[in-house]
């Protein structure tokens, strides 16, 4: 089986690299000859993005209306919005020839892999006929290699959710810039007899990493375990400060969740945070739509939204993790200008009228962000006691750091870290021999690839 897929993956990337190549040299002729006629093209859109979630039905229809001249033919790879499901048809649907002009990737893995071989197409070209700069116009960068393979669409960074009753217990206000020190003040602070301080739910069995990040994260670059250039990152600093806060929190505040509690018990983080037996949790927006509490966790308490914390007082804050979809154009379109059209209107004007979720689309506007918050709030049972004005300041604030094309081992990497950081947290070694730990594994893992 695994032959076979290695297979597919094989023929996949010799097919796109090879017809990339012919359709190269004759891209901006093609772009001009379509946008001079009035000739009507039909684009294919391959999605892992089902209807409930994605309201494609009226946001084709408002793209067709602004666009006659084109058609999209909307493919949905998964109607259950499973994005591996998605991603197997999708290399199937690119090996077996056929069509493909708008590719849609849900995670920077995905979308990098096929960068590299060839299937996605790259749009500086557009980009640089209309005039934009991407990182001025998104919130999300998604160049790989000093080239634009794809624009961002959703926009969800991670946050701190605080419980605002325990907050106000504490005396304290709601944070709109603040360091990851003051968050371990925070939690040290609202931690009693009755709860914990905050909640952190990863590492876990090479999965959740970015607990083990959360300082390199704050950063614009060399936010991941290994460089851009494939070498080890662990000697940064911020790694080790991330180690160090994990044990101070756990160990020295005891305003942390244990970690053997996290893995015996197999805790969560809905059920930590619903049922306040934490004041805070550090995850992805995507709780958007579970804010103000669900039949299954209804919301006993006030909901506030804090930005991810910084390194410095002086640094520049709001960068954090963020998840979105990769909008990219396949490297065999025929129709690779009307395929551009579409994903630079579906990131922008097309998020507002989808309205689903929040965009990655920097010229929004503070009134169609409030109304996007507003209909996705008033899809939970209690949307009152969430506060919208924090959520909205989070929200219109966060940016994402430069991307860093994940290696093929990557798992591995995280599976040796994982390893070293419970000897650390379960008290079998210091931060020092940690790191020292972690860098030999690392590096060893590193070599056997090369």
């Amino acid at each position: 089986m695994k032959r076979k897929i290695w297979s597919i993956f094989i023929l996949v990337s010799v097919f796109c690299i090879a017809l990339a190549g012919c359709s190269g040299n004759s891209t901006k002729e093609q772009a001009s000859s379509e946008s001079e006629s009035d000739e009507k093209v039909t684009i294919k859109f391959h999605t892992h993005g089902n209807e409930a979630s994605y309201n494609w039905k009226e946001t084709i229809a408002a793209f067709e209306e602004k666009y006659p001249n084109i058609k999209v033919d909307l493919v949905i790879l998964s109607e259950k919005g499973d994005t591996q499901e998605a991603t197997k048809k999708l290399d199937l649907a690119a090996a077996s020839g056929e069509q493909m002009d708008v590719l849609m990737f849900s995670d920077p893995a995905s979308y990098a892999q096929r960068v590299s071989m060839g299937m996605v197409a790259p749009i500086d070209e557009f980009i640089t006929e209309e005039g934009y700069k991407v990182t001025d116009e998104y919130k999300v960068d998604t160049q790989i290699d000093g080239k634009y393979y794809s624009l961002p669409g959703k926009f969800n960074p991670w946050y701190v959710l605080l419980n605002k009753d325990h907050l106000d217990a504490a005396g304290l206000e709601v944070p709109t810039d603040w360091t990851w020190d003051e968050f371990a003040e925070y939690a040290k602070a609202m931690t009693t007899d009755d709860h914990y301080g905050t909640y952190f739910h990863g590492p876990q069995n090479g999965g959740w990493m970015e607990f083990l990040k959360l300082a390199l994260a704050s950063e614009e670059e060399d936010t991941e375990f290994t460089t851009a250039d494939g070498k080890s990152n662990l000697d940064h600093p911020l790694f080790k400060k991330t180690l160090e806060l994990r044990v101070k929190m756990e160990k020295e505040d005891q305003s942390a969740v244990p970690y053997t509690d996290i893995l015996s018990q197999k805790l969560h983080y809905r059920n930590q945070f619903f049922n306040q037996d934490a004041s805070s949790i550090l995850i992805g927006s995507w709780m958007n739509t579970e804010l103000g509490g669900t039949e299954q966790f209804p919301l006993n308490f006030n909901v506030a939204v804090a930005p991810y914390p910084k390194n410095e007082k002086d640094a520049t804050g709001g960068f954090t993790p963020v998840t979105t979809d990769f909008m990219a154009v396949a490297g065999t379109s025929e129709h690779k200008d009307a395929a551009y059209t579409f994903i630079r209107w579906y990131t922008t004007e097309g998020q507002i009228v989808q309205g689903k979720n929040i965009p990655s689309w920097s010229k929004v506007s503070e009134g169609d962000l409030a109304g996007i918050v507003d209909k996705i709030l008033s899809g939970t049972v209690s949307p009152e006691k969430v506060d919208k004005d924090s959520l909205i300041n989070v929200l219109t604030n966060a940016k994402s750091s430069k991307i860093i094309s994940p290696v093929s081992y990557q798992a591995e990497i995280y599976k040796v870290i994982n390893e070293e950081y419970e000897k650390l947290i379960f008290g079998e070694q210091d931060v020092e021999k940690t790191i020292e730990a972690s860098q030999e594994r690392v590096q060893g893992i590193i070599d056997s690839n090369k």
